[in-house]
């Protein structure tokens, strides 16, 4: 079957090395075996998105000389559809009003599971209205909706890792598909986006393995095919610390300053996949190298010149090039 792969940054910061080494895999991918890419803006976070950085991803992915097929897809475009498919989950009785506040969230546990920003829900509201409209008039608050998470394992595939067992009740509990102020949540998105755009193949890195215990559990109760996923190691700084965007001395846009050649950039990047030296080179001209198998399986941690180095046309990690 003809694989359809999707790139879908966010924006709401720039773009990095690592988003670009993730969108590279995910399109030698799908090129690789003459399938489809598609092109999908998360914005749907109206607190964080910024409109300049729209613009901004696409100029970044014009200069590493990526393309897409079709137009690219504003998730925002479908918050009305996504916010319906929300409210039958409601209606099946697979999610519930909520109007806990986040700090009253974490506030019931005695300490964050995961990180800062994810917590364990412990069930406040799960039973406690029999509609939305009771749960705004007994609160005084505008309510979110939360998936009535199944209490057991979620054993997926990982094209990387093989088969893997999660729990999303035990390490979410019953998460959020919708905001108080109505917004449809991450998980719920990605997974309806997914299967509206027809995605077969989702690769990402390997720090968001764990989004599959929540989004598998949301298409098995939306009647919806699993994509075949490929996590991928990260990319980390000098530091072994994940890159953020807000790690802006390594973004593309820093990069480009610098005057760093997109494709010695590509070239390097190919090789850091575990493709032989082609010298600079385009997208293109690396797909009949690509192969999953040749990935290591190690985080790729960036050296502390890696901008400088690439500039001087040089291979990070080597003598001069």
């Amino acid at each position: 079957m003809q694989p359809t792969a999707r790139l879908a940054p966010s924006p709401t910061g720039l773009l990095h090395v690592g988003h670009a080494r993730s969108f590279l895999l995910a399109w030698w991918s799908a090129r690789s075996r003459d399938g489809r890419v598609l092109l999908r803006l998360e914005d749907l976070d109206a607190t964080r998105v910024r409109e300049d950085l729209v613009e901004a991803c696409l100029e970044d992915l014009r200069w590493l000389g990526m393309d897409w097929d079709g137009e690219p897809l504003l998730q925002s475009s479908r918050a009305q559809e996504l916010r319906s498919s929300a409210e039958e989950l409601l209606a099946k009785g697979l999610a519930y009003p909520c109007v806990c506040t986040r700090a009253e969230v974490r506030d019931a546990i005695t300490a964050p599971h995961g990180s800062e920003d994810q917590v364990r829900y412990p069930g406040t509201c799960r039973g406690l209205f029999s509609s939305t409209e009771r749960a705004r008039e007994e609160s005084g608050r505008e309510p979110a909706l939360r998936f009535l998470t199944p209490d057991a394992v979620v054993s997926v595939h990982d094209l990387i890792s093989g088969e893997v067992d999660l729990h999303p009740h035990r390490d979410l509990g019953d998460f959020p598909i919708t905001s108080r102020d109505g917004q449809v949540a991450y998980h719920l998105a990605v997974v309806l986006d997914d299967a509206h755009q027809g995605v077969t193949e989702v690769l990402r890195g390997d720090d968001l393995l764990a989004s599959c215990g929540p989004q598998a559990a949301l298409q098995d109760a939306l009647g919806l095919a699993r994509p075949d996923w490929v996590h991928v190691p990260l990319v980390t700084d000098a530091n072994g610390q994940r890159l953020a965007k807000r790690t802006d001395g390594l973004s593309l846009l820093a990069l480009r300053d610098a005057g760093v050649d997109p494709e010695h950039l590509i070239r390097w990047l190919a090789i850091t996949c575990g493709l032989p030296d082609l010298g600079p080179i385009t997208p293109q001209g690396a797909v009949s190298a690509y192969r999953l198998d040749l990935l290591p399986r190690t985080p790729l941690m960036l050296e502390h010149d890696l901008v400088d180095r690439l500039a001087r046309g040089e291979l990070p990690g080597s003598p001069v090039a």
